[in-house]
């Protein structure tokens, strides 16, 4: 335990509760901020529940972070929120990371790099729960198809271009071309051992920031088209990943637009469950 009030024999003042923004020591480009519960204890033996919480386009790591404080400290876990800035690779360049890789960098082997270090220092789980909201949500699911021996739980928030679990389209129309593209083929019978939620507001309906015209390599009728919201994207998806025999809890939370605090209460009560073994 703390030997005096927020200090460890290990950890100083500022790595417990909500932390500043650590640069990542493999590539410190990158950053992350943390919250770390009170009752974490130095010299315990167990190792604690990993939180991971994606940012969407506006880039507010510490906002998600903030809205679990609460949520640590009654199920002693600890959140990690990367942060992915605007203009890696190129001037103004903002989706990189919702593709998992753009101009060289592989945004899914940054965040390993982040989870391990905080591993290292904190003593989480090898498997964590991650959770990410509109771009993060385009992050999440294409990340669990890399890497699922990874993940405890995924839970997918309202993407705005979903890849449906198609086996015979390349990426990322598809995932049928990802051995060549990333060395890793998607992995069915592990991503059947990951607990999924499915995330969005039931006033989630607008498609102005998400149509996807017909010529475009991510247009898919009925999928990624024009017209089709939020919702009829992420049940698309739903049902591509059930046909393979995942389960699937879909959330739709009755009164919400496209906002993330919204959809949080449906968040936690699905990570509150996976963490209790339910």
């Amino acid at each position: 335990m703390k030997s005096t009030p927020g200090h460890g024999r290990l950890l100083s003042y500022y790595d417990w509760g909500a932390t500043p923004f650590y640069a990542l020591q493999a590539d410190q480009r990158f950053a992350y901020c943390m919250y770390v519960p009170q009752s974490y204890d130095e010299d315990a033996v167990r190792t604690y529940p990993l939180v991971v919480l994606v940012h969407g386009s506006n880039r507010t790591p510490h906002v998600y972070r903030d809205a679990f404080q609460a949520f640590c400290e009654e199920h002693h876990c600890i959140v990690l929120a990367p942060l992915f800035p605007v203009g890696m690779g190129a001037p103004g360049a903002a989706d990189g990371y919702k593709w998992i890789e753009a101009h060289g960098i592989r945004y899914d082997l940054v965040l390993l790099q982040m989870v391990d270090e905080v591993a290292r220092k904190w003593r989480t789980a090898t498997r964590f729960l991650l959770h990410g909201f509109s771009g993060g949500g385009h992050f999440t699911h294409r990340f669990a198809y890399l890497h699922p021996e990874r993940l405890l739980a995924a839970s997918i928030g309202a993407p705005g271009v979903v890849t449906p679990l198609d086996l015979s389209a390349p990426a990322w129309r598809g995932v049928a071309d990802l051995a060549e593209r990333f060395r890793r083929a998607v992995d069915i019978d592990a991503l059947r051992q990951v607990r999924v939620q499915m995330v969005v507001g039931g006033n989630d309906v607008e498609t102005w920031e998400i149509a996807v015209p017909p010529g475009s390599p991510l247009h898919i009728d009925g999928i990624n088209d024009e017209t089709t919201s939020r919702i009829g994207r992420l049940r698309a998806l739903q049902a591509s990943w059930e046909r393979h025999g995942i389960a699937v809890r879909f959330d739709e939370v009755a009164g919400v637009a496209h906002k993330i605090p919204g959809v949080l209460p449906a968040v936690q009560a699905f990570f509150a469950d996976v963490i209790a073994g339910r």
